[in-house]
């Protein structure tokens, strides 16, 4: 089984907003709340910087503004940011079957392998894929591909779970079966269109499929 990380494995959303709230407080204006940023945690740095300073990478600034919030994000990377209620049953659920897991994600190897140790995944996961692991960042299959190459896995006999529409059309392209975390940041669309083998509403609904 392989997870997506932002929105599906942990809530990351409070820590990316934050940093996109330290460059609005720098800038004069009032930090925006969490939940309203929430739908662009998936989408990194610019869906927030979108978000939080209108601002999309068309604009000659967008550059500066991309470096400043990663810079801000990595100097607190996981403050706030914790594993779904639920997740560490699952993760245990699937040690128990002898089940290998692991994470792809398109956030990069410099924030994806700290912040996956941080949140004590680093002994568990079987692999971790980041967004430059590879050529390609999903939708693109590649990732998840690597990721069954690396657990000894046929992809066909993988599932891939994420909380965002690439999520599924990179499992699916991959020929994996494909799980929509609905409980997710699901960036403004609904998971029910993505066209998942299954969807799930919170991650102990995940216990289920595994029964």
């Amino acid at each position: 089984m392989l997870f997506d990380l932002d929105g599906t494995l942990a809530d990351t959303a409070p820590d990316l907003a934050g940093a996109v709230n330290a460059m609005r407080v720098a800038r004069g204006m009032r930090a925006m709340p969490v939940s309203d940023l929430r739908a662009y945690a998936s989408h990194g740095a610019r869906g927030l910087i979108g978000a939080g300073l209108g601002r999309t990478p068309a604009d000659t600034e967008y550059a500066a503004l991309r470096d400043e919030f990663l810079g801000l994000y990595e100097r607190d990377l996981c403050v706030q940011s914790r594993l779904f209620d639920g997740i560490d049953l699952v993760l245990d659920a699937l040690a128990a079957r002898s089940i290998r897991w692991g994470v792809v994600t398109n956030k990069a190897t410099r924030f994806t392998e700290p912040l996956v140790a941080l949140l004590g995944l680093t002994p568990r996961a079987g692999t971790v894929v980041s967004g430059d692991t590879t050529a390609h960042s999903k939708p693109h299959p590649a990732p998840l591909l690597f990721a069954a190459a690396q657990l000894q896995l046929d992809p066909k006999y993988c599932v891939y779970v994420g909380d965002d529409l690439r999520d599924i059309q990179a499992g699916q392209a991959a020929g994996m079966l494909t799980v929509a975390a609905a409980y997710g940041y699901c960036a403004g669309s609904d998971p029910n269109q993505w066209g998942a083998d299954a969807l799930v509403d919170s991650p102990s609904a995940l216990l289920a499929l595994l029964s």
